[in-house]
Order: structure tokens, then sequence, then C-alpha cells
């Protein structure tokens, strides 16, 4: 049986899990949601002796700006040669201009200053490091503020992003352990092939619930907190190409009209 450690199970790591243990294969992991806890070093080292495989969704600690993995176990998994992979966010490349930005883009520019050390960081240890933008799925996506009242169009000209939908996370990081060995360490970009203005998704999600579209609002009008007025700083398009050419991948929901029809044909 292959096994697996991961480091954390949120959102997207629960999914990678759930698809591989539907696959045969034994899957270990840390934090709540999981059956080793991450303080207990001698079970965290005994399931990273047995496992094949490690990932780790873990972001860096926001007091300290730290990666807590690689803080703690980041000489175990320098000596363990096993397949290390690492969920990161094309944060890391800062604001592009709304030009495309593929894995040979500069890092570390952008206000994901942390998250850009720490992919650095899983680079240097020969780790396959994921980046990946705005993530949507069951219970996490446009659908959901529109139905709940929350959703907003704000008026930002020219201004553009890229996203994903969780399954094809999912899809991309087994594409990636199922190669093993023959899936180059490095950075692999997952994200859909239609970056767009987010207003564009809200309208879409209210055409597709039947809602009014919400008024369109300058940043100033909208009162929006400070890490979400930050969202709107920068603006980029993140091309996919290397994860298709070497892992053979392609998202399942190309575009976000997709990701949305497919949410609403299954009930979320």
């Amino acid at each position: 049986m292959t096994q697996i450690l991961i480091f954390g199970l949120g959102y997207s790591a629960q999914r990678i899990a759930g698809q591989l243990k539907r696959r045969g294969w034994q899957v270990d992991a840390t934090g709540s949601a999981g059956n080793i806890p991450f303080d207990d070093e001698e079970a965290v080292l005994a399931a990273l002796e047995s496992a094949g495989y490690v990932l780790s969704s873990v972001p860096p600690d926001r007091e300290s700006e730290s990666d807590p993995v690689l803080t703690r176990y980041g000489r175990a998994l320098a000596r363990s040669g096993k397949w290390l992979g690492y969920l990161s966010a094309t944060g890391v490349y800062g604001d592009t201009g709304g030009a495309w930005a593929d894995e040979h883009a500069p890092t570390g520019g952008g206000r994901r200053s942390a998250r850009a050390a720490a992919d650095g960081a899983w680079l240097a240890l020969g780790a396959r490091v994921f980046r990946l933008p705005g993530i949507y799925g069951p219970g996490r996506s446009a659908l959901d503020r529109v139905r709940d009242g929350k959703a907003r169009r704000i008026d930002v000209p020219g201004q553009v992003f890229s996203r994903v939908h969780v399954e094809d996370i999912a899809a991309g990081v087994i594409a990636a352990l199922i190669k093993g060995k023959d899936a180059p360490p490095g950075a692999y970009n997952l994200a859909d092939d239609l970056p767009c203005p987010q207003n564009e998704v809200i309208e879409e999600a209210c055409r597709l619930l039947g809602h009014d579209l919400p008024p369109l609002q300058s940043l100033d009008e909208a009162g929006l907190s400070p890490q979400a007025r930050a969202f709107y700083s920068e603006n980029r398009r993140i091309a996919n190409g290397r994860a298709k050419r070497v892992l053979g991948w392609r998202p399942a929901f190309a575009t976000y009209r997709q990701g949305l029809r497919a949410l609403i044909e299954s009930g979320d």
C-alpha cells in the first residue's frame, strides 16, 4: 500500500487525501482533521519513516512568518529522501500589472513575503511546489457569497485574477504523485485557463442563481478590510503550461463558468 504523510488537512488537502484514499493509499495527516498531532514528534517521525511521499499544506505562521513544518521537521525532511510536495500560492509573484506569470517569473516582490520565503525553502529541499491562485469549490465560491448577500463588485478597471477549482488542485497534485520521481522537482502553477476580473465571476454567479447584481462600488465605498483591500493591490494572469506539459494535467473546470455551473448542478 502506498503511504503519504500530509502536514495539515485544510480545504485543498482534504480533497487530495480523499481522492488518494479512494485509490487505496494510506494517508496519515497532522492537524485537527488528521490522525497525528503535529507536536507529537515521535509519531510524526515514525509516519515520515514509513511514508514514501510527503505533502505540506501548512502556510507560514502569521506571527513569526516562518514555516512551522520546516522549523520543526525541516532537517528530517531534508535527510529523508522522500518525494516532497508543498501547496504554495501564486501571490509569491506579486503584482505583474496584468501580465502572464509562469514558473520562471520573479518571486518575493509582493505582499506575500513569508509565503515566498517558504516557497523558496521547499524548492531548496527538492520539493514539487504547487502554486495556487484563488481557490473555489463546494461551500467556498462566488455562489455562496451571492446567496449570503456578501458578494461585491469593485470598480478596479483592468484588474485580472486567476482561480482554480479545488478538484483541479487535487487532480494536479495526484498527477505529480503518480509520476513520482518522473515529475521533476520545481514549481508548478495550477490555475484554470481563463484569468478574468473578479466582477465577471460575481456576475455569472448572480445569473446562475437569478439574483440581482450587487452595486458597483469603488474601493473606498466598499469599506473592505485591510486584507481584502490588499487583494486588489495586485493584478496578474497565471500560466499553467508547465503542469500541462510535464504532469499531463488538464483542468476539468477550464473556466469559472464551467466550475460554477458544476457546483450548481451538484447542489453546492
